[in-house]
């Protein structure tokens, strides 16, 4: 693919430009839906235009590598709100990959702005506590993903709307509903509960291990619990 790239999207979002201004612009909101809300922000250019427009871009790599960022907000009829989000961008000189950079990203941004739909939801104005952990080197392969699905006492395909009960050893019981569903070639388990959004990536096909990225809605030791599922990780894959 071209070293250059545009990944655009468009959702609808049942919230107010207010409440969408937030949950893009301000720390306590980004750790609701975002896939690295803790990331520092230095050298970052930023244009803001409140409850309207954010773009946000890198610092240009030693390669000419940079990724922008573009929030474009449109109220629609006094219920809905209209995010328009563009990532753009160059990938290096140097870029070299097997996979398919654009359409993996944009497979990953299709589940990063539904889980910013259902925190508006179904989450909104709550504490927001983003979760990641993940496994050791050796996961990263394909088969990795069924021994992740067994520790969890569940079996794919999982299709948004199932019920599920996820049991970690060591950890409590997760039941809820399937709340996303990425194309049937792309191993992943969303799972909405009563206080949360948990998500579990097979990361393999970029070299990298498997993975844990969860949202939660309640008042944790947020380092207690990260380190809780990197050690429930490390045991699976021991």
């Amino acid at each position: 693919m071209s070293k250059n790239f545009e990944i655009r999207k468009t959702v609808v979002l049942e919230a107010t430009p207010e409440q969408v201004w937030r949950a893009i612009a301000t720390p306590e909101g980004q750790a609701a839906w975002s896939p690295d809300p803790y990331q520092p922000g230095e050298g970052m250019e930023v244009s803001a235009t409140e409850n309207e427009r954010l773009a946000v871009r890198t610092p240009e790599a030693e390669n000419g590598a940079f990724h922008a960022f573009e929030y474009l907000i449109s109220a629609d009829d006094g219920s809905t709100t209209t995010l328009t989000f563009v990532h753009s961008g160059y990938l290096g000189d140097d870029w070299e990959a097997e996979f398919d950079f654009g359409e993996m990203t944009g497979y990953g941004w299709d589940m990063y702005l539904h889980t910013l739909a259902q925190y508006l939801t179904h989450f909104a104005n709550r504490p927001a506590h983003f979760v990641t952990a993940q496994g050791p080197a050796s996961s990263g392969t394909p088969e990795s993903w069924a021994t992740l699905e067994k520790a969890l006492g569940v079996q794919g395909p999982f299709e948004q709307g199932r019920h599920l009960r996820l049991t970690p050893q060591g950890l409590p019981a997760l039941e809820g509903v399937v709340d996303f569903a990425y194309p049937p070639f792309v191993n992943f388990l969303a799972l909405r509960t009563a206080d949360g959004l948990y998500r579990f990536h097979d990361n393999s096909a970029m070299g990298m291990p498997q993975a844990v990225g969860h949202y939660i809605y309640a008042d944790i030791d947020r380092e207690a619990t990260e380190q809780a599922w990197a050690d429930w990780l490390a045991r699976v894959f021991a």
